[in-house]
């Protein structure tokens, strides 16, 4: 295993690839924790010292399966834990240690390594801030319930730099980047201000979910091509592992086998390492890709506030990612959602407003109807 450190905390040496516990391996509706040691066992031999887990994953059971895992293996010491703030979820100030107290208590220590405060944009950031937030954080660190402070990131690049600039105390950002969301929310240019800023990156999301390593058999074609047999997984992380700026990259790993490829790839892939005949294979299949995206939306957000409350981005992100990855199943019950909190396509009455905003000049409403047909086509 590679190993990488942060700028701010250079006595550190972090795995290049974490282990994320989004996606442990369940036996019907719950986790199969036999199962999840397996994976911990194999990625402890691996190599793999950083874990990343989060108050509502897997319906906020994953800190304790992670808890009671690293506890039986005798393994807490022996890795950088990290889990989030649910900021979502505080409404006054007093929130912030109650639930930092409940989540040493979940997974069984006296201290979180690495503390985020979770999937920050413009209005969890105003929220933390005004419910004093950033105070709690240095207020943690210095009394040791967390050791480095940091947050994870979804929203536009510009409120992505707002928040990097809004407190001097972070030491690490975790954001979104894999080799088709390049310019995605933070995006490269966001993995490139935070380096700027001496922040490290973690990146989550390199296989997107999964998509880049069920690629279809055009992708798998020219990935094939190369002078190197490497499956499409290895060809997705190596395109983030070669940025010097990312420390280390989050993969939901739910099989051994799966970890141990991960492994395998973060054990040889050094920074800077890919040349140009193979850039050019990656920039082949995003392409391909690219050519199935149903709405050339860049996600600018220009378009809101849409007075009716239709998150048009949103909407259209999901579209695409249906159309281009043949995700319907996956994306419909993320549309369902959105349909019940009254942000979905069906609220658009077509008063124009957007259309002027819009700087790609599409035809939302006609387009923001075409979308909601097709995903709700899977329960229609």
């Amino acid at each position: 295993m590679l190993y990488r450190r942060f700028p701010k905390i250079e006595d550190l040496e972090v795995s290049a690839l974490g282990l994320g516990c989004m996606r442990l391996p369940q036996k019907g509706e719950d986790v199969d924790e036999e199962a999840v040691e397996r994976l911990f066992t194999a990625a402890l031999e691996a190599g793999v010292n950083y874990v990343d887990t989060a108050w509502p994953y897997h319906r906020e059971r994953s800190e304790d399966v992670v808890g009671r895992t690293l506890a039986r293996l005798g393994a807490r010491e022996r890795v950088l834990l990290a889990t989030k703030s649910p900021v979502w979820l505080v409404k006054e100030t007093g929130d912030w240690d109650r639930y930092l107290d409940r989540q040493l208590e979940k997974l069984g220590t006296d201290h979180i390594d690495f503390y985020l405060m979770h999937a920050l944009g413009a209005s969890r950031w105003e929220s933390l801030r005004r419910l004093g937030g950033l105070e709690f954080l240095a207020r943690a660190r210095r009394d040791g319930r967390i050791r480095h402070a940091g947050f994870s990131f979804h929203d536009s690049l510009e409120v992505f730099k707002g928040i990097v600039d809004g407190w001097e105390g972070w030491e690490f950002c975790q954001v979104q980047y894999n080799y088709m969301d390049e310019n995605y929310q933070a995006g490269a240019a966001g993995i490139e201000y935070a380096a700027a800023h001496h922040l490290g990156v973690i990146v989550m999301e390199p296989l997107r979910g999964g998509a880049l390593a069920r690629v279809p058999d055009p992708v798998r074609a020219i990935f094939g091509s190369g002078e190197r047999p490497r499956s499409p997984a290895e060809w997705a992380l190596r395109h983030v592992l070669d940025r010097q700026e990312v420390v280390t990259t989050l993969s939901g790993m739910g099989r051994v086998e799966e970890l141990l490829e991960n492994a395998a790839v973060a054990s040889s892939a050094k920074p800077n390492s890919l040349i140009a005949s193979e850039r050019a294979l990656i920039a082949r299949a995003r392409a391909f890709f690219a050519e199935k995206q149903k709405v050339p939306c860049t996600s600018c957000a220009y378009c809101k506030p849409c007075p009716n409350g239709v998150d048009i981005p949103e909407v259209f992100g999901h579209y695409n990612t249906a159309s281009m990855y043949d995700d319907l199943a996956g994306r419909a019950p993320w549309y369902r959602g959105m349909v019940k909190g009254g942000s979905a396509a069906d609220a658009c009455t077509r008063c124009g407003e957007c259309l002027e905003k819009c700087p790609q000049h599409i035809a939302i409403p006609d387009r923001l109807e075409e979308a909601h047909a097709y995903l709700t086509a899977a329960t229609s």
